[in-house]
């Protein structure tokens, strides 16, 4: 079962030697979890800032450029861009399928 949570982007930073990687703190309500994304390509850091998203929360954390990963952004990719899902729910809010 997927744990999808909304979250708040609340920092971000570049990952020194890497061309692609953000390092980004999201809160999640509950926590706030450590998530390394690929989105330098498509956002400057202060349009992610205050960004509410949806994260995968229950993956296995994970050292990516030697930070520790724990948790995956949901995103669209129509192979030329990438758009993070947003939403306006609460932080912390729990994605259903129904």
């Amino acid at each position: 079962m997927l744990d999808i949570r909304v979250g708040e982007i609340v920092e971000v930073e570049d990952i020194k030697g890497s061309k692609k990687l953000y390092k980004l703190k999201v809160d999640i309500g509950r926590e706030i979890r450590e998530v390394v994304a690929g989105l330098k390509k498509y956002y400057k850091q202060n349009e992610l800032l205050g960004k509410k998203v949806l994260l995968l929360a229950n993956l296995k954390p994970a050292k990516i450029f030697g930070v520790l990963s724990q948790g995956m952004l949901l995103a669209a990719d129509d192979g030329k861009t990438v758009a993070l899902l947003t939403v306006n729910s609460e932080k912390g809010t729990k994605v259903v399928v129904k």
